[in-house]
């Protein structure tokens, strides 16, 4: 019931997101720190792929790597306009989420009830 596709895609996807709002995070902060390299975070495709092919959702983590945008002279490559937009896009992205989540559960929740 809590195992099925749709639920362990959504909470791999709840991770995923969660992880690249941490490295958004820590991009900005580090948006003057020399020789700093912006890290981006990556799970989409492989929970697609995952899906696409009958395997596990669950199996699918995260994978964060740095950055290979070009560097300003301090060897920093943290993009503020990109980070701000990646930060928009996910929090909607993870707000969407957490919804088709709690629909999910909702309607387990009714059953129970017998509602």
């Amino acid at each position: 019931m809590f195992d099925d596709v749709s639920s362990s895609a959504l909470r791999v996807a709840v991770a995923g997101l969660s992880a690249r709002q941490n490295a958004i995070a820590n991009n900005i902060s580090n948006i003057e720190t020399p020789g700093y390299r912006a890290r981006k975070v990556k799970f989409e495709e492989a929970l697609s792929s995952a899906v696409a092919h009958g395997q596990s959702p669950s199996t699918v983590s995260p994978s964060v790597q740095n950055s290979l945008e070009p560097t300003r002279l301090n060897g920093n490559n943290v993009n503020l306009d990109e980070e701000t937009l990646s930060h928009i896009d996910t929090t909607m992205r993870y707000q969407l989420t957490l919804r088709a989540l709690d629909g999910k559960y909702g309607l387990i929740r009714d059953a129970i009830k017998g509602a």
